[in-house]
C-alpha cells in the first residue's frame, strides 16, 4: 500500500495475529513500506506472506465450526465476539482456553480469572456481581447441549405439555373439593400467581439461559453450597412428583371407560408403562421430542378448545351454586386459597422451559417468550374448561368423579362420543406432559451433578451423565406412581414447588434485581402471594390430611441434612469446594 502524498512517515512493521474470538482467522496488520523496495525487503515481505498463509491453513483446519466449543475451551464475555453465544444482558461470549484445563467464567470483559495449573479455579458467575459472590463451579452450558436444536414452537410445546398434562385433567376434581363452585376462579387466581412468579423466571432466562434452568438460577443467586442444592432439589422433586401425578392421571382416564379390572392395579400399571414409553422418546433425542410434542400440542389444544366451546354452549345455570354443598372446607377462604395452591401445579410447567436455555434458538429472547406464550395459552384454556365443567356437572358430581371429572363433564353435552373423545385427548395430553417433564427434570439433575451439588454414580451404565439422570428420574417417578394416589402426590408437589419459588423470588429481590433489571414491587408481590397461599394450604391439610404434612416435613429434613453432609464431603476448612 503506497504512502500518502507528502512525508511517507515511519515504516509499519508486519505482525500476524493469532486466531481471534469466535474462530476468526489471523490477520496481517501491515507490511513494511517505503518509497522503494529493495531485494531484501521484498524477500522479507514474501517470507511473512508465506508464514501468514501457513497460519491461515492451520487455523482453517482446526477452527470450531459455528463457534462450537472444544472440550478445553469455555465461554467468556468480551466486548466483541461470537454473536451465537451471549451471557448476561446483551453481553456476547468469546471462547478462551483456561490454563490447567479448569473452567472459569470471566469477572468482566477484560479477561479471565484463572488459577494456576492443577489448582481449583474461582470464577464470578455474574460479571456485575461483587467479588463476595464468587463461586467455584462449571460453565452454564452442558456438554450434551446442542445449541439451536429446539425452536420457539418446540419450547412452547414442552411447556404446554407439562402444564396441560397436570392441569384440568388431574386437578379439576381436587380444586372443586377445596373451593366448591368457586374452583374456576381458583384456576384464574392461580394464573395470576403464576404470572407474578413467571416475571422473575423470564428475566433470569433472558439473562442466563441454561439447560440447568432453576438450578443455575439458584447458583447465581446463592452461590454453590447447601442453599442452592436444597432448593434445587425441591424443584427437582416437584418435577418428578408432577411426572407421577400425570402418569396416574393417564391410567385413570384409560381405566374408567374400558372397565378392564381393579383400578388399584391398572392405574399405576398404565402409569408406569407411560413412563417407559416417554423415557424411550427422550432417549431418541431433541428432534423426536420436538416432533412428538409439536403434534400432541396441536391435537390437545385444538381438542380442548372445541370441548370448551361446546361445553360453554350447553352450560346450565342451575349447576352454579355458592359452594355450600361441598365437602370439607370448600367455600371458605382457606379452602379457596388451598385450591389456588393445588391449581398452581397446572401452571408450574412453565419452569420446564427454563431447562431448554442451552438448546433453544436465540435463548436470550425465546426462553422468556416461550414462558409467556405458554402461560397465556393455558390460562385461557383452563378458565374456559373449568367453567364448562362447572356448568355441566353439579359440584357433588365433580367431586365424585374427581380424577375423571373432565370426561364426565363431556357426557351431558356430547354423550358417549364426547366421553371417548375427551379420554383420547386426556391420553395425548398426559403422555405429552410426562415426556416434557422427563426432559426438564433429567437436565436439571444433570446440571446439579456437574455442579457437585448432588452425588452421582453410573451404576455400571454406559452413556452420558444426562442419560443416567434420566434413568434415575424415571425410576423415582415409577416408585411414586405405584405408592401414592393423585391427591397426596399433588399436595407434595405444591409444597415443594412453592418453597422453591419463594427462594427464587427472594434471590432475585435481594441479590440480582439490578443485574437483570427486575422491578422489586412485582417480585415482592410474588413472594407475598406464595407465602399466603402456602400457609393456607398447610392449614387446610393439617386438619384434612395431616399425614401429607408429616411426609413433607420428613422429606425436607432428609434433603437438608443429606445435602449439607454431601457438601461438607468436598469442602475444605476455608470453605473452598473441590469442583
Amino acid at each position: 500500500m503506497a504512502a500518502p502524498t507528502g512525508s511517507p512517515g515511519p515504516p509499519r512493521r508486519s505482525s500476524i495475529d493469532g486466531a481471534t474470538s469466535c474462530g476468526a482467522p489471523p490477520q496481517v496488520t501491515g507490511v513494511e513500506t517505503g518509497e522503494d523496495f529493495d531485494r531484501e525487503g521484498l524477500a522479507r515481505m514474501l517470507a511473512r506472506s508465506n508464514t501468514f498463509l501457513a497460519e491461515l491453513g492451520r487455523w482453517h483446519s482446526t477452527r470450531p465450526s459455528r463457534c462450537e466449543r472444544p472440550a478445553d475451551i469455555v465461554p467468556q464475555p468480551a466486548d466483541a465476539g461470537c454473536p451465537a453465544r451471549r451471557q448476561g444482558v446483551g453481553r456476547p461470549w468469546r471462547w478462551v482456553a483456561v490454563p490447567g484445563g479448569t473452567t472459569a467464567a470471566s469477572a468482566g470483559p477484560a479477561g479471565t480469572r484463572s488459577a494456576p495449573s492443577g489448582a481449583t479455579t474461582r470464577h464470578q458467575v455474574n460479571p456485575d456481581l461483587p467479588t463476595s459472590h464468587e463461586i467455584t463451579g462449571p460453565s452454564d452450558l452442558a456438554p450434551e447441549d446442542v445449541a439451536g436444536s429446539l425452536s420457539l414452537r418446540g419450547a412452547v410445546s414442552l411447556g404446554t405439555g407439562v402444564m396441560i398434562g397436570a392441569g384440568v385433567f388431574a386437578l379439576t376434581g381436587q380444586a372443586a373439593a377445596l373451593a366448591g363452585d368457586l374452583f374456576p376462579i381458583a384456576f384464574l387466581g392461580a394464573a395470576v400467581v403464576a404470572g407474578f412468579s413467571a416475571y422473575s423466571y423470564v428475566k433470569l432466562s433472558n439473562a442466563y439461559p441454561s439447560s440447568g434452568g432453576v438450578a443455575m438460577f439458584l447458583r447465581r443467586e446463592y452461590g454453590l453450597g447447601t442453599a442452592t442444592g436444597v432448593f434445587a432439589l425441591f424443584m427437582y422433586f416437584s418435577m418428578v412428583i408432577n411426572e407421577s401425578l400425570v402418569a396416574r392421571t393417564f391410567g385413570a382416564y384409560v381405566v374408567q371407560p374400558l372397565d378392564i379390572g381393579p383400578s388399584s392395579f391398572w392405574v399405576p400399571a398404565l402409569g408406569v408403562a407411560l413412563l417407559v414409553v416417554a423415557f424411550a422418546i427422550n432417549v431418541a433425542g431433541n428432534r423426536v421430542i420436538q416432533a412428538s410434542e409439536g403434534v400432541m400440542a396441536v391435537v390437545k389444544i385444538a381438542g380442548l378448545g372445541i370441548f370448551a366451546v361446546v361445553g360453554l354452549w350447553f352450560v346450565s345455570a342451575t349447576n352454579f351454586t355458592n359452594g355450600a354443598d361441598a365437602a370439607g372446607s370448600a367455600g371458605s377462604i382457606d379452602g379457596f386459597l388451598a385450591a389456588v395452591a393445588i391449581s398452581i401445579l397446572a401452571y408450574k410447567g412453565f419452569t420446564t422451559i427454563t431447562n431448554s436455555g442451552g438448546e433453544i434458538v436465540d435463548p436470550h429472547r425465546n426462553t422468556g417468550r416461550a414462558i409467556v406464550i405458554s402461560i397465556a395459552i393455558c390460562s385461557a384454556l383452563y378458565v374456559a374448561l373449568s367453567v364448562a365443567v362447572a356448568g355441566n356437572l353439579t359440584l357433588s358430581e365433580i367431586i365424585a368423579a374427581q380424577d375423571y371429572a373432565l370426561a364426565r363433564a363431556a357426557e351431558p353435552a356430547l354423550g358417549t362420543i364426547g366421553l371417548w373423545a375427551t379420554v383420547a385427548i386426556a391420553v395425548i395430553a398426559t403422555a405429552s406432559g410426562v415426556i416434557a417433564s422427563i426432559f426438564a427434570a433429567s437436565r436439571m439433575l444433570a446440571m446439579l451433578t456437574r455442579m457437585k451439588e448432588v452425588p452421582h454414580s453410573h451404576l455400571g451404565m454406559p452413556g452420558t451423565v444426562r442419560l443416567h439422570t434420566m434413568v434415575y428420574t424415571v425410576a423415582f417417578a415409577m416408585v411414586l406412581t405405584i405408592l401414592f394416589d393423585l391427591r397426596r402426590i399433588a399436595a407434595l408437589g405444591a409444597i415443594f414447588y412453592l418453597l422453591m419459588d419463594i427462594a427464587i423470588q427472594w434471590g432475585v429481590l435481594s441479590r440480582l434485581r439490578s443485574q437483570i433489571e427486575a422491578r422489586p414491587a412485582i417480585v415482592a408481590t410474588a413472594i407475598v402471594l406464595d407465602v399466603v397461599i402456602l400457609g393456607a394450604f398447610l392449614w387446610v391439610k393439617a386438619s384434612a390430611d395431616p399425614l401429607i404434612l408429616y411426609v413433607s416435613a420428613a422429606a425436607i429434613v432428609v434433603i437438608v441434612i443429606g445435602e449439607r453432609l454431601f457438601m461438607r464431603s468436598h469442602t475444605d476448612r476455608a470453605g473452598n469446594m473441590d469442583m
